[in-house]
């Protein structure tokens, strides 16, 4: 590539901000609270999960860096493990991310539940108006529909507008709740602190995920030995000033008891400075934002499955095209029909967040891991200008073992979705074979 059209300093911080920040920061302060024993747990799983999306975030840039290519994690767990673990994670990264939009649809059925009901409506009601976004962004993109860049700059307005709200109502003392919290633990175990950090971190690796993405741009960046961990540290410094900001706004103006149990925590701040349209506007541009969410991941996501089945992970009818309208009709259908199971038996988005975050702790505990094997297999590019972390191998150990523990707390608090998500990737590691053994009897029959 070109120097001049390698990414900067600027642009890599940029990059990462944009990659991380999300809608996950409307709902999961809640969630985390709920979890939390005392305030300082609650902010001690924000800040260490931001460390350790900076652990992250530079593993997988090296990574990047070590093995560009084209096909991301399939071709780099190929070429670190084998092909069948490769087609089974990447099967279930797939999962996780029809989980996580899934996810973010009941937020924005939350918040938009709000003003269509006068009371709060049961969890089956959210989990239909999430299914009919889903359902409705479908058959918007079957139709052939593109979201243009436009809509793509006004969900990014969308979320920094309802960030500086929320954080200029720090500003205001007299929307202070006027309750005092109490930050000592009375009576509880040592386990029982480490259960509630554990759980509350579930939450916050929800909200700090995008940074892997890291991985597409160690050769497109310019003097990557100093602009990748600058550029990292900066945007994750940023991303968690903003993230303790809000959470502490959170934790002020709703008060820490309460925000356990609040219902659309960022239109309950909005109200308090606003009053009640404001609550209803901000309802409307999150409910506006997720929408905007869903039909992105709708895009992206059967363009993995297509190119899996390009390379012949996946049978050819992922591949099959209208190419009129330019749909992936087959990997489109399968990937919204994930989505609205997902949706039908994890009706809460707790349940979502647990099921994801279990998922993506296979994801990205092995995926990271494979840094371990590219070191030894790529020696021969050290000191050749790619960028190679510090601190090695602490940082992607740290990385490794906190994904390990968070997918544990969630194995000991829902073992029903690691039973279902060992379950799984057992299925596809099966269907592998299968699938190689079926293609390789066509071969010999031809």
């Amino acid at each position: 590539m070109n120097k001049q059209n390698k990414l900067n300093l600027f642009d890599l911080t940029m990059i990462v901000i944009g990659l991380v920040i999300g809608l996950g920061i409307f709902r999961t302060s809640k969630d985390a609270a709920e979890a939390a024993l005392t305030p300082s747990v609650f902010f001690a799983a924000w800040i260490f999960g931001g460390l350790i999306a900076f652990c992250g975030a530079l593993t997988y840039a090296e990574i990047g860096s070590r093995y560009p290519i084209t096909g991301g994690y399939y071709k780099i767990f190929s070429y670190a493990y084998h092909p069948s673990i490769a087609f089974a994670i990447n099967c279930i990264i797939l999962i996780s991310n029809a989980a996580s939009l899934s996810g973010v649809a009941l937020i924005g059925s939350e918040y938009i539940s709000q003003i269509v009901f006068a009371s709060e409506p049961s969890s089956f009601v959210k989990s239909l108006i999430a299914m009919s976004a889903i359902v409705a962004f479908y058959g918007v993109n079957m139709m052939g529909l593109r979201i243009s860049s436009r809509v793509l700059n006004i969900l990014m307005l969308i979320k920094v507008g309802m960030l500086v709200i929320i954080i200029s109502a720090l500003f205001f003392p007299q929307l202070y709740h006027p309750a005092t919290h109490n930050d000592t633990i009375h009576n509880a175990s040592l386990w029982a602190i480490v259960l509630s950090f554990g759980i509350a971190l579930k939450a916050t690796s929800f909200t700090y995920g995008g940074y892997q993405q890291t991985i597409n741009f160690g050769e497109e960046i310019e003097n990557p030995k100093k602009n990748i961990p600058r550029g990292v540290f900066i945007g994750i410094l940023i991303i968690i000033a903003l993230y303790l900001c809000v959470s502490y706004s959170y934790y002020k103006i709703i008060g820490f008891e309460e925000l356990k149990d609040a219902k659309g925590i960022a239109s309950i701040v909005a109200e308090k400075m606003f009053g009640q349209t404001g609550r209803n506007v901000a309802s409307i541009l999150l409910f506006i934002a997720v929408l905007a969410y869903v039909n992105v991941i709708l895009l992206s996501n059967p363009r993995v499955m297509y190119a899996m089945s390009e390379d012949g992970i996946l049978p050819r009818a992922f591949k099959k095209k209208d190419e009129k309208k330019d749909v992936l009709t087959v990997s489109l259908t399968v990937f919204a029909i994930v989505c609205v199971v997902v949706l039908f038996f994890a009706d809460t988005f707790d349940k979502i967040l647990s099921f994801s975050i279990f998922l993506d702790s296979i994801g990205m505990a092995t995926s990271a891991a494979t840094i371990f094997v590219l070191r030894k297999k790529t020696k021969h590019l050290n000191n050749t200008g790619i960028y190679s972390m510090k601190f090695y191998p602490l940082l992607p150990i740290v990385f490794v073992i906190t994904y390990i523990f968070v997918g544990t707390i969630i194995a000991i608090t829902f073992p029903q979705y690691a039973i279902i998500g060992f379950c799984v990737f057992i299925v596809f590691l099966i269907l592998y074979f299968i699938i190689k053994k079926i293609s390789s009897g066509k071969i010999e029959q031809k």
